[in-house]
Formats: C-alpha cells, structure tokens, sequence
C-alpha cells in the first residue's frame, strides 16, 4: 500500500469533513477516496473517519492520528519538491567566465544559453581557474582569455573583441590627435594579476614593449578598482565596454594600438555535448566583435 498516498486521502476528508469536496480538493472522483480510506483504516486496524448522514468525522483515534499524518504528508510533498529543485539544477548548464569579460557580454552570453538550455548556473573566475574547473567536470564550459594553457579540453575559434584604452581626462593620451601607446609611459598599467592568466598578461606586456612602453603594473581585480585608478590621474587601463566608463568624470575612452589591446576570448569544454552550446556562445561574441569594430 501507498501509505503516504493514502494518508493524503485521511487528511483530506478530515480537512474537508465531506468524502465529496475531499475527492475534488484531489481531484479525484469519491469511490477512490472512499475506498482508499477503507484500506488505511484496515491496514493501521483502526476506524478513522466516522461516516454519517451530515459526511465525515473524524473519530477519537483519527483525531490524535491526524497531526502525526499531516507531517508525513507534508514531509514527502517537501521530498518531492526538494528531489525535483535537485534534477533541475542537474540538468543545469553550469558555466564560467573571465571577469573582464563585463556584465553586458556576460549577460548577452546568458541570454543565447538560455535558448537551448532550461537553467544554467554562472560563476566567474580567473582564466586558470576556469580551465581547471572544466577540467574538472565542475563546470561544462567557460569563457576564457587567449593565450591560455588549456590542457586537454576543446577550445573553439579566437574572436578579437576591441578594447580601449582607459586614460585620465586631462592625460595627453586623451587629448593627442594621434595618440600613441608610448604615450602612455607616465602611467601605471592596471591590469588583472598575472596569475589569472600568465600567458595573457606576458604577451600584452611584451606588445607594449615593442612599441616602446614597459610600464609599472598594478594588478587590479575589478572593473571600479580601474576606475577608481584612473580617475586618480596615475593609471591607465583596458576596457571592452567604452560606455561603461566614459561618463566618469576624469575618464576617457582612446581607442590605439588596436592589434595589441584587443581582448582575445576562447569558449572551451570537455565533452562534445556541449560543443553546440560553446558555438552558439562562440557566434554571439562574433557579431558582438563586430558590432563594436563598426562603432570604434
């Protein structure tokens, strides 16, 4: 017998005091219920609810019992729904991002995983964090940046999204015709912290070399640490999101040395069931790129 099923019938017809409105608060019809009462009432070997002429009521016995059967019933409906939260968010896509990537790229990515896929859970990372996770199985895909040792697992095509420069309002980097990355030399570069990405940071830094810049670098965390840095007057920095930061007061977006400042991304994952999922995320940084190389 179903005890929990037809502990849900008892509580119902006492609730209700009427085998009628009991079976339609199950939507049932009421030989079920009726029958379904019978049964528990034989199996427990006592008599439940009282049949009269005015519908249902419940005996001594049902009376002290009907606590006890509401918790259960209560009990297993919290199971269920506990067990079904459970199977959704394994069905989830869990994925992971570099946290340069922005809250508007982030964002858009969220909304075509969201297409295909009925939950998905996010985390940001660094780029080595990241790997290591999908490595893992902790997460199935992730946005990272480009060059990245990525071990063993699949990492779709580069896209180059253009960054700016962010500078100081009243820098001659903000002010100059034709700004120049040299010009930039009076300032401390805030960069994310080399241990996210080794062979990211080395290779940016390398390019500012070679067009004659080898600058003093403070690795910052986050996008308002940037901020806040620059609009100090000492430091510059790199954004993908220009409209973000080109209000603040003190602040200016220079678009130069575009080759070198662009911000190279990768969608990499383990299995192949994910490969569709890491296109679909893959295309939307495409036209994105796109997008943003026709306003710059």
């Amino acid at each position: 017998m179903d005890l929990v099923r037809h502990l849900r019938f008892f509580v119902a017809v006492a609730e209700e005091g009427h085998f009628g409105d009991a079976a339609a608060r199950l939507a049932m019809t009421q030989p079920p219920v009726s029958q379904g009462l019978r049964r528990l009432e034989g199996e427990l070997g006592i008599q439940l609810i009282r049949r009269t002429s005015r519908g249902a009521e419940l005996t001594s016995a049902g009376r002290e019992l009907l606590p006890r059967a509401r918790l259960l019933v209560d009990d297993a409906t919290r199971l269920t729904a506990e067990a079904r939260r459970l199977a959704e968010r394994d069905e989830a896509l869990r994925w992971g991002a570099i946290p340069h990537l922005g809250t508007h790229l982030t964002a858009l990515c969220a909304q075509r995983i969201s297409t295909g896929t009925p939950a998905q859970d996010m985390v940001t990372d660094s780029a080595s964090g990241l790997v290591a996770a999908v490595v893992a199985g902790t997460l199935d895909l992730a946005i990272v940046d480009h060059p990245c040792v990525i071990g063993a697992v699949t990492a779709d095509a580069v896209v180059r999204l253009p960054r700016w420069v962010v500078v100081p309002a009243a820098h001659l980097a903000a002010t100059a015709p034709r700004p120049r990355i040299r010009h930039l030399g009076d300032l401390t570069a805030c960069l994310p912290p080399r241990a996210w990405n080794p062979p990211a940071h080395d290779q940016l830094l390398d390019g500012f070399r070679e067009l004659g810049l080898d600058p003093t670098v403070h690795p910052v965390d986050s996008e308002p640490e940037l901020v806040a840095a620059v609009a100090g007057g000492s430091a510059f920095g790199l954004t993908v999101h220009p409209a973000s930061v080109h209000a603040v007061p003190g602040i200016r977006c220079v678009n130069m040395a575009p080759d070198l400042t662009s911000l190279r991304l990768r969608v990499i994952h383990k299995n192949s069931e994910h490969a569709e999922t890491a296109a679909v995320i893959t295309a939307a940084l495409w036209k994105y790129a796109a997008q943003a190389g026709d306003d710059s």
